[in-house]
């Protein structure tokens, strides 16, 4: 290797321009289009790497930046191009590395380290024997920055290919893991936090594939484990939490004679100062109930634990959602508030219905969400034995009326929505006075509150459904709707948002008993509709629609429909093709059509032909975007295809007429054998509610039909997207049956002969 380094020397010029690209890279106010484009232009000669491991290296008197941003570069670039360079290019990358695994610049170690793991998993470990004489010189060096350098790259190894150090090598005596293991539990005992950080990280990563040397170390791991627990380092203690978390999910078995020690001390980190230790311990509990660990020994912590969980699941002064939840309708959505949606594809034969997300609109996982479901968890494996030692402390926060107390208030609120499923059979002879307690919170002065009272509420829906026919039941169902009614028209969107949310699970549960407020209820979300931005528009699209599942035909009537369509229609005919605010629009006229059925026949024209510019505009962005004039996004195809399946099943053979004088038959094909799963799961979705209604139209090209379908029950492309499958089983059985009615077609002795043995055979053990 030094021979390697020997024989290459940057030239002057070459070093100096690629230097300069590297701080206008880092610069914010550089074009960066531009400099990415000259970057890859360099990148096509065959030393460019070369260039880059020097200035990582050696580049002495240049910034610190300019020179992780050249390791950072190199690490992408042997990603893709490291098996192809020339092999005296490639040891001196290697050769260049090793010198900088100690360097004295943090970054520029935390660098080295990245680069190293990246191209270990191209060469692994016969690939780079030098490596580990390296790594072992400098955790022996005692040097800091040699002995943090070295563990920081091995760290980082096992985060990526942990297996791979767990491998018999020639020319090596021992397995890399059997030889690190020993001086990774050493590390335990360093005065340095960050190799004990490092050495506890190292170690985390094995817990799954357990190989012999930390199995045999077991004893050993644990009792560094119980001595850590105290750890003046928060980032060592976070790992000493996540570690126990993940042998109870994995290793049940190792932790049950130590299980005692282990619960109380996950209890004590439940209540640390510090937010991430505190949350990574909160998640024992829910491991603890999920597997098959006693939950007996338990029992004895819960007087302590849920007084814990109860307080951690109040507001933390930080937490973000509370700048939010100061924004009213006047302040514009950000971007950044439009998280990514993903359309379900339409699958036969089961319930599209989905669960939102719980009470918070900024969707981060925290302390406050984990305790609660902690105690969700708890309330279903314990049941009512939670509630003396729980509702005690729910009373004693509802009580404390201060401004200053609302957190507390709100947190008793979740509170009792997350024991909502376990604690029902004590909960439910007081579920009148609990609703009558949480009725007058929908409108509390605080935005939070109003808007935890509203999923509160929803996790009580089924039940508050269930009592309709007790006494003063319906006066409580009506109270409960009106009072979420008027939270969806709150002037705060992280209200607003609860409200569509927690109004659509109501929704779902008491389908026909909306018939009689439909007027009241179609009145109020279009008045929403009309002051909503755009995050919160995709809610309230969701809650129409799941309306429309619920009453069905009752909402074709016109008093009905001149309160809701003209806006859609206008929503409709506004946005682009291009525009993404399609999407819960496509599936909100999805239900509708379906709920409506020939009802909807007025407005199926233009919204058929709709459906069918989208597909061909996707096929054309997938080759041409430009000509298209929009990038290809798959989401438009099953969207479209979707509602073209709504319209089949709510227009019967009124779809006819429209499928007649269209393209739709060779669309579909198409379709059908779309690379992407989600795509031919739709398309054969609508293949067989098209051959219900209008066979006729498939007839040209039924059996390539069968063809496409049939190939879709190959076992591997059964275990591969096995809902693709059962559409395609659905849709042969639909055209089958119209083949059957015409049994002289000879495209029945095609089902007979290709696609019959397919369904017979189909292996579907894996399932199982």
């Amino acid at each position: 290797m030094a021979a390697a380094a020997a024989l290459w020397q940057p030239q002057e010029e070459g070093l100096r321009e690629i230097c300069t690209l590297l701080d206008a890279h880092i610069s914010p106010n550089s074009d960066q289009a531009r400099i990415w484009q000259q970057l890859q232009h360099y990148s096509q000669f065959p030393d460019f790497n070369n260039y880059l491991v020097f200035l990582l290296a050696r580049g002495e008197g240049k910034s610190f930046e300019a020179r992780q941003a050249a390791g950072l570069l190199l690490k992408n670039n042997l990603r893709a191009t490291f098996s192809s360079m020339p092999p005296a290019s490639q040891q001196y990358v290697k050769s260049e590395l090793l010198p900088c695994i100690g360097a004295t610049n943090k970054a520029i170690r935390s660098t080295v380290g990245t680069v190293i793991s990246v191209l270990f998993q191209i060469v692994r470990v016969a690939g780079w024997i030098e490596l580990f004489q390296a790594l072992h010189q400098c955790l022996d060096s005692n040097d800091l920055d040699h002995m943090e350098g070295a563990m920081d790259a091995i760290y980082k190894i096992c985060e990526d290919v942990p297996e791979e150090l767990d491998v018999d090598v020639p020319g090596l005596p021992e397995r890399p893991i059997n030889v690190f293991m020993p001086r990774l539990l050493q590390f335990f005992q360093s005065t340095h936090a960050i190799l004990r950080k490092l050495a506890l990280g190292c170690i985390n990563q094995y817990i799954v594939v357990m190989p012999a040397a930390l199995y045999m170390s077991m004893d050993q791991y644990l009792q560094g484990l119980f001595n850590l627990a105290k750890d003046p380092s928060a980032d060592v203690r976070k790992l000493v939490c996540s570690a126990w978390v993940q042998l109870i999910e994995v290793r049940p078995s190792i932790l049950e004679p130590h299980l005692k020690n282990v619960t109380e001390l996950m209890l004590q980190a439940n209540k640390d100062s510090d937010d991430e230790v505190a949350l990574e311990a909160c998640e024992f509990w829910s491991a603890y109930c999920d597997v098959s660990m006693p939950p007996e020994g338990l029992r004895e912590f819960l007087p302590r634990l849920i007084p814990t969980l109860l307080s951690n699941m109040s507001y933390s002064d930080d937490d973000e959602s509370l700048a939010d939840a100061e924004e009213d309708e006047s302040f514009p959505d950000r971007d950044q508030d439009l998280k990514p949606r993903f359309h379900a594809s339409r699958l036969h034969g089961s319930e599209t219905g989905e669960d939102d997300d719980d009470d918070d609109a900024v969707n981060v996982w925290n302390l406050r969400k984990c305790s609660a479901a902690g105690l969700d968890v708890l309330s279903n494996v314990f049941g009512d034995d939670i509630l003396p030692t729980l509702m005690p402390l729910i009373q004693q926060n509802l009580a404390r009326t201060d401004d200053d107390a609302w957190k507390e208030r709100e947190a008793a609120v979740l509170s009792i929505g997350a024991i909502a499923e376990g604690c029902i059979t004590g909960l439910y002879p007081h579920l009148p006075q609990i609703v009558a307690f949480l009725i007058p919170l929908l409108d509390d002065k605080f935005p939070l509150i109003r808007s935890i009272t509203c999923w509160t509420l929803s996790r009580y829906s089924k039940f508050i459904v269930q009592s309709l026919e007790h006494p003063n039941g319906r006066e409580q169902f009506d109270k409960i709707l009106l009072g979420l009614l008027r939270r969806v028209l709150d002037t705060n969107k992280r209200v607003q948002e609860a409200a569509c949310s927690a109004f659509a699970t109501l929704e779902e549960e008491a389908a026909e008993e909306l018939v009689p407020h439909l007027g009241i209820i179609l009145q109020h979300l279009m008045c929403a509709y009309g002051k909503y931005q755009r995050r919160n528009l995709r809610i309230l699209y969701d809650a129409l629609g799941t309306l429309a599942d619920a009453v069905g035909a009752e909402l074709n009537q016109a008093k009905y429909l001149d309160i809701f369509m003209p806006p859609l229609i206008t929503k409709w005919q506004q946005l682009a093709n291009s525009d993404k605010d399609l999407f819960p629009l496509l599936e909100c006229f999805t239900s509708i059509a379906q709920a409506l059925g020939p009802g909807f026949s007025q407005f199926a024209e233009p919204v058929f032909q709709r459906c069918i510019n989208l597909i061909q505009s996707q096929h054309l962005a997938k080759v041409d975007p430009a000509a298209a004039g929009a990038l290809y996004d798959k989401e438009f195809i099953v969207c479209a295809l979707d509602l073209l399946s709504g319209l089949a099943e709510g227009l019967g053979a009124g779809i006819e007429s429209l499928v007649s004088q269209s393209s739709l038959r060779d669309i579909l094909l198409q379709c059908c054998m779309d690379e992407a799963a989600d795509v031919r799961q739709s398309a054969l979705a609508l293949l067989g509610d098209l051959s219900r209604v209008c066979p006729i139209h498939l007839h040209p090209r039924l059996q390539e039909f069968l063809n496409v379908a049939a190939k879709q029950l190959n076992p591997q492309c059964v275990k591969e997207a096995v809902s693709v499958a059962n559409n395609a089983c659905w849709a042969i059985g639909e055209l089958a049956i119209k083949v059957l009615y015409h049994f002289c077609n000879p495209s029945f002795f095609y089902f007979k002969r290709y696609c019959n043995p397919r369904l017979i055979h189909i292996d579907v053990s894996f399932l199982f």
